[in-house]
């Protein structure tokens, strides 16, 4: 019996303007077992795609291919080339970068990244879950890594049922790994690190920036120091705040690997460091706040608003006229027109007058699929105040 699910009216409707996820209540019937490639119908018979189905998420059917194409092994490696070309075609400065971007591959629930000669995955959803080992085998013959790790760790698993978990699917990975982006070193955790190891979608964004940075430089929610780093060549003075102790001293020795005698770090809450330095009337001449998703879900969202304001106004107060704000949500539930809204808010209460530099998303290796506004999760505005 071929695996099969058939969509309500609603359901076909969504499936015609192009968008891969098919929710649980647009899903009138399924002949399918957890995981399954199925065939997507109209409720009239007609073919839709093939998909993969999850019997627990709220997304049900995450599209694979528009037409009957054999879902098997060779279609997957295909796949997985195609991913790959187009990251060799942007000539990245770096050894560490994003090879597979989920749906925006047409590779739905499937992350890999890649750090040196190192591999990290994460199968999101029950459909990837069940292929690691035919992805393993595919990357380990595409790209011939030294190692392959799931850090299959993120709690959305949890959505689709599967376990929290990593294991290493290929070779052996060391606990640090060093990488490069474009001058800065670092030293990766890739088993314990947030996310797969670094923040990679910010690399484009750091680049950017230091065309702007300049002076007295105040970065935020550091982490490993990527602003703070990527900017410090072009800045006489480097503070950077970061409320976990370990990455706090993760920053303090990549600066030190990098030469760079005149990064301070602070181990700290962000809120507070800004009400303080406000207080005491400092003064910065670029300010980077990055932080973490402050809207994990919609129910969050007001309060989340709230908080980009408050670190929002308090940054603009502490920048010098001429100064530059890198300011960033990587919140898929926070839109760039929200976004933008809350920065003009803030700009007001702060009193300051404001233009906008540069617009920005995540990098060129994390792309945006046009018409699914989930996949632009990460918006980045470079502003100056007058």
């Amino acid at each position: 019996m071929t695996p099969t699910a058939t969509l309500t009216p609603r359901g076909v409707e969504r499936t015609k303007i192009g968008h891969p996820w098919i929710y649980r209540s647009d899903v009138t019937s399924v002949r399918a077992n957890a995981g399954d490639v199925v065939q997507v119908m109209g409720p009239r018979g007609r073919f839709f795609g093939m998909a993969f189905f999850s019997d627990r998420s709220q997304i049900a059917l995450r599209f694979l291919t528009r037409d009957q194409q054999t879902v098997d092994e060779a279609f997957w490696r295909a796949r997985l080339a195609r991913a790959f070309a187009y990251r060799e075609s942007l000539a990245i400065d770096a050894s560490a970068y994003r090879v597979v971007h989920g749906e925006a591959d047409l590779l739905p629930s499937l992350i890999v990244d890649r750090y040196d000669n190192y591999l990290v995955l994460q199968t999101l959803s029950q459909g990837t879950d069940r292929l690691r080992d035919v992805y393993a085998r595919a990357l380990g013959d595409l790209l011939s890594p030294a190692g392959i790790l799931a850090r299959n760790d993120a709690k959305v698993r949890t959505l689709e049922g599967l376990e929290m978990r990593t294991e290493t699917l290929l070779g052996a990975v060391p606990d640090h790994v060093e990488v490069r982006e474009g001058r800065i070193v670092y030293h990766v955790n890739l088993h314990t690190g947030q996310k797969t190891g670094l923040f990679l979608d910010q690399r484009e964004n750091r680049e950017a920036a230091a065309r702007y940075a300049h002076g007295r430089l105040l970065d935020c929610f550091s982490y490993h120091g990527g602003f703070a780093l990527a900017l410090a060549a072009r800045c006489h003075e480097v503070t950077a705040i970061e409320a976990s102790e370990d990455a706090a001293e993760r920053i303090r020795a990549n600066a030190a690997r990098n030469g760079l005698t005149h990064v301070t770090v602070r181990t700290a809450n962000v809120f507070d460091e800004l009400r303080e330095f406000d207080r005491a009337d400092e003064r910065f001449d670029t300010i980077v706040l990055d932080p973490p998703a402050f809207a994990k879900n919609r129910a969050a969202l007001p309060k989340a608003l709230a908080g980009y304001k408050e670190i929002n106004l308090r940054a603009l107060r502490l920048l010098s006229p001429g100064g530059i704000l890198v300011t960033c949500t990587c919140s898929h539930h926070v839109d760039e027109y929200t976004f933008a809204d809350v920065l003009t808010s803030a700009a007001l209460d702060a009193g300051a007058q404001v233009t906008i530099v540069e617009k920005r998303v995540q990098g060129r290796d994390h792309p945006v699929l046009l018409g699914v506004p989930e996949t632009q999760y990460l918006k980045c505005f470079i502003l100056r105040k007058l």
